[in-house]
């Protein structure tokens, strides 16, 4: 399930800084119209939601999760179909709302019901723990692969003699790659048993159950503004090989928290990580080719990451595990692709100024955790 959690994300996330170039090259999409279709992702995340619930207690739980994740990878074909009406920005940009949806079920489903069911119930913090970091390597290997096939179609192109490869025939290498994936994902689930449950009675179409924990909202709100940041910095044009030093930062902070910060105190680590990003921040904004940043960044994440997961996890009640997963992919996902959207409406080809405002956003959600969150967390912490 951790496996088939990366490849489902990996299969999003290789669109990340591939859609873009391919709707601007290909299609003559203004960045604006670029920014609110990579936005419209954060905002189908959450449409779902309120069905989860209802949905895993009316079907069987595993199919759940492969048809929307059938459906995802069935919704990759649309920029393989040369027809001019489907390559307009509304329908380009209702189809990543309903990605944005399908990825958001997939991923409520499998967080808050498959991974939990399928523990003991003293191994189920380590279990999410362990699916969640394999959903985060995808934020570093997704944006990588997608990058390496474009260049690698390029370069194999058979039109590279006459001319430049179309960007739209490098990025269907993109989408195929992102249909095995999830494909791939399917496969996986479908290899694991999962053992019938009677529907409970009186489950109700809409509620709150398996997608959002109310008394968690400030918390969420904080992780927003750690995701935002990094997600204004995923529309900025880098090379794929950056993308692989972010995964020596995850693999550092997977060190950090063995024997840094074992017997540390709590605050210790988002203090640590929200640093770490802001002086990623600080070097690029002095110089854009130091090769700090991306580690720094990726170590930054991880830590913070990490720590905000197991927050969410002790807020909840008996019986709200699923829930606060669902939560806190909301927070991570939605907080990524909103800043992607702010990067390319407000920022495209103002690296500076974009630079300049996630540094602030992170400085304030440091502000926000030491200042609120912290004490408010100890507060209402139920585990």
């Amino acid at each position: 399930m951790a496996i088939a959690n990366l490849l489902l994300s990996m299969s999003v996330t290789m669109l990340i800084p591939t859609l873009p170039l391919w709707m601007m090259s290909a299609l003559q999409f203004s960045s604006k119209e670029v920014g609110l279709i990579m936005g419209a992702f954060a905002v189908g995340l959450f449409l779902p939601g309120v069905f989860c619930s209802y949905a895993v207690q009316q079907q069987r739980r595993n199919m759940v999760f492969v048809r929307c994740v059938l459906l995802l990878g069935l919704s990759m074909v649309l920029p393989m179909i040369p027809l001019h009406a489907l390559h307009q920005p509304l329908v380009i940009g209702l189809w990543r709302l309903a990605q944005g949806a399908l990825f958001g079920m997939a991923q409520m489903v499998l967080s808050s019901t498959l991974i939990i069911d399928t523990c003991e119930s003293h191994q189920r913090t380590e279990a999410n723990h362990s699916a969640t970091w394999f959903g985060r390597f995808a934020l570093s290997l997704g944006p990588m692969v997608g990058l390496l096939l474009m260049v690698l179609s390029e370069v194999l192109c058979p039109l590279h003699l006459e001319g430049e490869c179309e960007t739209d025939l490098l990025f269907l290498n993109v989408v195929f790659v992102s249909l095995v994936c999830c494909l791939l994902s399917v496969v996986l689930i479908l290899m694991i048993h999962f053992p019938f449950r009677i529907p409970e009675d009186g489950v109700r179409l809409f509620s709150l159950d398996r997608f959002f924990l109310v008394q968690g909202f400030p918390l969420f709100l904080n992780l927003m503004l750690v995701t935002v940041p990094i997600g204004m910095l995923m529309s900025l044009p880098v090379p794929a090989n950056s993308y692989g030093m972010v995964m020596v930062g995850f693999m550092l902070a997977l060190l950090a928290q063995r024997f840094v910060f074992r017997d540390a105190e709590l605050k210790s680590e988002v203090v640590t990580g929200l640093m770490l990003i802001s002086a990623a921040l600080v070097i690029l904004l002095a110089s854009r080719l130091s090769p700090l940043t991306t580690p720094l960044l990726g170590l930054g994440l991880g830590i913070v990451g990490t720590r905000f997961l197991l927050f969410f996890i002790k807020l909840s009640r008996h019986c709200q595990r699923g829930t606060s997963q669902s939560t806190f992919m909301l927070g991570w996902e939605s907080g990524l692709a909103l800043g992607i959207g702010l990067g390319y409406y407000y920022f495209a080809g103002n690296s500076q100024l974009l630079l300049t405002v996630a540094l602030v956003l992170v400085v304030l959600a440091l502000a926000m955790y030491v200042l609120f969150s912290h004490q408010w967390f100890l507060t209402h912490k139920n585990r």
